[in-house]
């Protein structure tokens, strides 16, 4: 430090006005006498070293540096920085949107976001990332390094994001609201993709047919009915499926599981939509009606067995109209 101001006493600096300590190292608070006592801010926990008492953490009297750094001198420049964590102050703002940022690095990265530029190249696969921390978590991926560990149950995360997100199914927070409806999620993305019911957007497009989907897991389930793909095997017989959720169905006929139950009677039934049918025998609901005649009924298949009885009467009807084949010598 190129300042007339600081004393060096081992690994303390010492201003020459005896006021305030800076440790470079958390082990020489040992080396301090015992009228010097060691402090944490109550805005930010960062320790402070004195003398008497706790001043110029946050420039009171002379803008006096007081952070115990761990590793050199806080400068000015710093300190500054470091106040407008306390202070919310963001003066640098990015020209393409509203947002703004604390420091010219943080406005920097976000511009990224408008540019398109990814600089960071991951050297195990063809990914490219616009940050450095991203990367580094990316990395995590391909190590299999998963450092950030729950402590309610032993699910392991590599992201720090992951693992707060996870938390929520512990402690049932949802803090996440929708404005159209009651229900609440505990994730934003979550609340990001259910907004989509109420918009009816369908960003997701296949491009092997017409068809829209407001999931992108949809849409990759969609495509394994043009791939013909059936990824998902039951352990208990051949039967493969396109569908995780067709796989966990399928698997009651085996276990003999039956969640669903009325609420009118004592049945129980292995899919929703079976009980969904069951319930128009309680409603007297018949939503499907014939096309031919004024017949209505409460399941789609019991409305496909009557469309026989028409073309049954048509093949009767064509067959009655025939000209007799007459028989010659």
């Amino acid at each position: 430090v190129n300042s007339t101001n600081y004393a060096w006493e081992g690994p303390l600096a010492v201003d020459v006005h005896d006021n305030l300590f800076t440790v470079f190292k958390p082990e020489a608070l040992s080396s301090l006498a015992a009228e010097h006592s060691v402090g944490k801010s109550l805005e930010c926990g960062e320790q402070l070293v004195h003398r008497e008492e706790l001043t110029g953490h946050r420039g009171s009297g002379k803008d006096r540096h007081a952070v115990l750094s761990g590793e050199g001198l806080p400068d000015e420049t710093n300190m500054v920085i470091h106040r407008r964590t306390h202070t919310g102050e963001k003066p640098y703002g990015c020209d393409q949107c509203v947002k703004r940022f604390s420091t010219g690095s943080l406005l920097k990265a976000h511009m990224r976001i408008h540019s398109g530029e990814k600089p960071y190249r991951c050297n195990q696969c063809v990914k490219c990332f616009s940050h450095s921390s991203t990367l580094k978590a990316h990395m995590r991926i391909h190590s299999g390094e998963k450092p950030y560990s729950c402590d309610q149950c032993v699910k392991r995360f590599y992201k720090s994001s992951h693992l707060k997100s996870h938390m929520t199914t512990h402690t049932g927070e949802k803090p996440y609201s929708c404005d159209q409806c009651v229900k609440r999620f505990s994730q934003i993305s979550d609340l990001k993709i259910h907004m989509r019911t109420h918009s009816g957007k369908k960003p997701y497009r296949c491009n092997q047919c017409v068809k829209c989907f407001s999931h992108s897991s949809t849409l990759k389930e969609h495509m394994r009915t043009h791939s013909g793909e059936k990824p998902y095997r039951c352990n208990q017989c051949v039967k493969c499926f396109s569908q995780s959720s067709t796989l966990k169905k399928h698997m009651r006929t085996h276990s003999g599981e039956k969640p669903y139950r009325c609420n009118q009677c004592v049945k129980c039934f292995s899919h929703s939509s079976t009980l969904k049918e069951h319930m128009r025998t309680h409603s007297g609901e018949k939503p499907y009606r014939c096309n031919q005649c004024v017949k209505c009924f409460s399941q789609s298949s019991t409305l496909k067995k009557h469309m026989r009885t028409h073309s049954m009467e048509k093949a009767s009807f064509s067959d009655a109209n025939k000209e007799p084949m007459g028989c010659f010598d």
